[in-house]
């Protein structure tokens, strides 16, 4: 009964103290919570194969948009203008006869029976030359790849000779995705979003990304075909929701695009035959198309370089010693001995080719108009410029400036090029 009272007389000054007048307190002013001040992050871009005259194409409003606001000019890249030596290039600001990787496919004394492809990692076919993300790394400076020719490779370690092929040393970037084509260029996107959106203490500082569709479809139906105005739509498409993206979570960025190449129109009908003009098995082929890099099979040196050397129709050969010097080509011993360079849109191949096809290549001359590859650089880095034609290892010292890298000596390039494009 006691206990009872006791809750009955709280009760009762509980509801006492509800109809007691509330003294009147001044409102608290709402204050929202500092949006977090993001630095500006560096992303290069690859769209392999991508031509500066797609741009005219009236299919890319994003990557029009980021040109006529940006820096933008033609590119030359380096010879052979091929997809691996020229991504080597574009990351290590030195060109293929200096970094290594001179040809898609390649050979080394050094390794007698192995031959590098696009899927080698075995940092042995890389340690001629670091890329960017080594020295960044070492620095400080967070790195992430969403794929690039050789990220995934340990620049600088070493691969074991027996089985489990441990790799030991060298340098990865601290986020990188092993390269897979069915992996879309809308999930690479996102993929360096999810990176842009971390804490500044695990944010990527330099993120690279690349897209093959429309070097895929430029072999296919050629730089003119529907199918690579489609492509090119495509992945002016992904570029869009990538900048939608970063405006959105309030991520400032200096975006450089780049290709690696341009793409030629070419036809099966359009080939020079290497055994209409030398003995079967004289000679051996070591990587073909639009060049071709030949070894002499040993005692006929002599009889292949008479049947070879000089100008022929659609065709020009030198031995690696005597190759132009304006294509920096030629000094690496990976080079075989003899070079052959296909006039453009034109094919060099062993044998005739077994069925009609027609598309597009690369690989030609890198100073033919159709090799010249897409270069825009736009963010608070850069403001609305035009540049002359440059080189693509011109670069590699612009990425070092815009990640806050100092200079480094004994490079191919020069920044000076986009000396009026970055803002003061």
């Amino acid at each position: 009964m006691r206990s009872t009272f006791y809750i009955a007389a709280a009760a009762l000054v509980v509801l006492a103290s509800a109809c007691a007048p509330i003294a009147a307190t001044p409102p608290q002013a709402v204050v929202a919570a500092p949006a977090e001040a993001r630095a500006p992050i560096t992303i290069l871009i690859s769209i392999d194969g991508f031509r500066p005259d797609y741009l005219d194409r009236g299919v890319t409003p994003n990557l029009s948009r980021l040109a006529a606001a940006g820096a933008t000019g033609p590119m030359r890249p380096s010879f052979p203008s091929k997809t691996f030596p020229n991504h080597w290039t574009l990351v290590t600001g030195l060109r293929p006869d200096r970094n290594g990787i001179t040809a898609n496919k390649m050979e080394d004394k050094a390794r007698p029976g192995e031959v590098f492809t696009m899927a080698t990692d075995d940092p042995f076919w890389w340690n001629e030359a670091m890329p960017i993300w080594v020295d960044a790394e070492k620095a400080g400076i967070r790195t992430g790849t969403m794929f690039w020719p050789g990220s995934n490779v340990a620049a600088g370690g070493q691969k074991a000779t027996s089985w489990p092929y441990d790799i030991t040393g060298g340098t990865r970037p601290s986020d990188w995705a092993q390269f897979n084509q069915a992996i879309d260029g809308q999930q690479r996107v996102l993929g360096v979003l999810d990176w842009a959106r971390r804490p500044a203490s695990i944010r990527p500082r330099l993120i690279t990304t690349y897209f093959d569709a429309v070097d895929t479809a430029g072999h296919r139906w050629g730089p003119d075909g529907q199918g690579t105005i489609e492509a090119v739509a495509q992945v002016d498409r992904w570029i869009g929701l990538l900048v939608d993206g970063l405006a959105s979570m309030g991520q400032p960025a200096n975006i450089v695009i780049t290709a690696d190449h341009g793409m030629a129109a070419t036809s099966s009908a359009r080939t020079v035959v290497l055994n209409a003009i030398l003995a079967p098995g004289s000679y051996r082929v070591v990587e073909s198309g639009p060049y071709a890099t030949i070894e002499p099979a040993a005692g006929q040196e002599a009889r292949v370089e008479k049947a070879l050397l000089g100008r022929r129709p659609h065709m020009e050969c030198w031995r690696k010693s005597e190759i132009p010097e304006r294509f920096h080509y030629g000094a690496n011993p990976r080079i075989p001995p003899i070079l052959c360079l296909a006039e453009t849109g034109w094919s060099i191949a062993e044998k005739p080719p077994s069925e009609s096809v027609s598309g597009g290549n690369h690989g030609y001359d890198n100073f033919a108009p159709d090799m010249t590859a897409l270069f825009i650089a736009n963010g608070p880095a850069f403001r609305a410029a035009k540049l002359p034609a440059f080189d693509n290892v011109d670069v590699y010292p612009l990425l070092r400036i815009l990640i806050g890298l100092p200079p480094v000596e004994g490079k191919d390039g020069s920044s000076a090029v986009f000396g009026d494009a970055l803002a003061r």
